[in-house]
């Protein structure tokens, strides 16, 4: 590391603490030459995480883009970004876990998965989009699924209702 302020390379470590929830190291400096003090973080090299694309194009993965989805689906419910930022951060390590590249089918399926934890709502509005409802029945199929057999309620005149 060479000192901001004169160049040398020759410094030694005063202070060192964890930060960003263990993620990172501050280390304090003091310039061997200059005295001056400066500080720098240290951070684990992160793995790159490719997106295998349905076209077979390939992009890094974008955790901006899970987090717009989720708070899209999620759209006037009540949830706050720093539990869509949590899950993220979850789901983007378990795939990190299953290897260096990914499909667009892994994510959105771990994205349901997310959303099935959080809030049945988003998750349907997700599962929507994500598997081309085209009927009211896909919803009723998907709700059983989530959280077993939908219940009839009793019309004002006695009849089932769906």
């Amino acid at each position: 590391m060479r000192c901001p302020y004169c160049g040398n390379s020759d410094d030694r470590v005063v202070e060192s603490r964890l930060v960003e929830e263990g993620e990172a190291i501050r280390r304090r400096r003091e310039c061997e030459a200059c005295g001056r003090r400066y500080t720098t973080y240290e951070r684990a090299a992160s793995v790159r995480l490719l997106v295998s694309k349905r076209s077979g194009e390939r992009e890094p993965f974008d955790r901006a883009k899970v987090i717009s989805g989720i708070m899209a689906a999620l759209k006037n419910r009540p949830v706050g970004r720093e539990v869509v930022e949590s899950a993220v951060a979850e789901l983007e390590e378990k795939l990190r876990l299953q290897g260096e590249e990914v499909t667009t089918t892994e994510i959105g399926l771990a994205v349901l998965e997310a959303l099935a934890r959080i809030d049945k709502v988003a998750y349907l509005r997700f599962a929507s989009v994500y598997k081309n409802f085209t009927d009211v029945n896909d919803f009723r199929r998907e709700m059983v699924a989530i959280q077993g057999p939908v219940r009839l309620q009793k019309g004002q005149h006695g009849e089932e209702e769906e």
